[in-house]
């Protein structure tokens, strides 16, 4: 018994020096590292090894979404601004239309422009799409166009977070608070 009771103090002991843990959903080792091929905004084609050195968030939407995309990206940018504009330069941001045949690369650039210089456009073929939403799990689909030609696209709403080294690390969902966001990029910032 008194052996027992040895063992829960040293592991209470433990867990009270332990990290405290992620504010957002913790991901690592679920999820695969950062790799993609797609087309930017300047209309050249990139891999993922091109923000390698930089916090990654990668986030799938299209420029014509009428509530959740600009809604996000809004409080990706708050975010960022909250981190300061020394970290302007190693934080990146990557906006992924699943929407190609109205975001072209010129669109992409008027869109995120408005966010801020951590945001970057990014699309691709079908096929370039497909991979790299099934790579992360997340689903996109085509709603039927109306009269004038317009239509709607599901798409997930979260924001995934890489390391420096493109490791998947973080999951930032909706309900996530701007200050748990905050810390959590401070975090993965001040990895080197």
């Amino acid at each position: 018994m008194r052996h027992t009771l040895l063992m829960l103090l040293a592991l209470a002991g433990l867990v009270g020096c332990s990290d405290p843990g992620w504010r957002t959903k913790d991901i690592s080792g679920l999820m695969p590292p950062l790799a993609f091929e797609l087309v930017n905004e300047n209309g050249k084609t990139v891999s993922a090894e091109a923000y390698r050195g930089q916090v990654t968030l990668l986030y799938f939407g299209f420029t014509h979404c009428p509530d959740v995309c600009p809604t996000t990206l809004a409080q990706l940018a708050a975010a960022a601004n909250e981190l300061g504009e020394e970290t302007q330069d190693e934080l990146r941001v990557l906006f992924v239309s699943v929407d190609p045949a109205r975001d072209d690369p010129e669109t992409l650039h008027d869109y995120t422009t408005a966010f801020g210089p951590e945001f970057v456009g990014l699309t691709g073929d079908r096929a370039a799409l497909d991979a790299l939403t099934r790579r992360y799990h997340v689903t996109y689909g085509y709603g039927d166009k109306d009269a004038e030609g317009n239509y709607d696209v599901s798409h997930s709403s979260a924001v995934f977070a890489f390391t420096r080294d493109g490791e998947a690390q973080l999951l930032i969902r909706e309900s996530d608070p701007r200050p748990a966001v905050v810390d959590d990029l401070q975090r993965l910032l001040a990895r080197g």
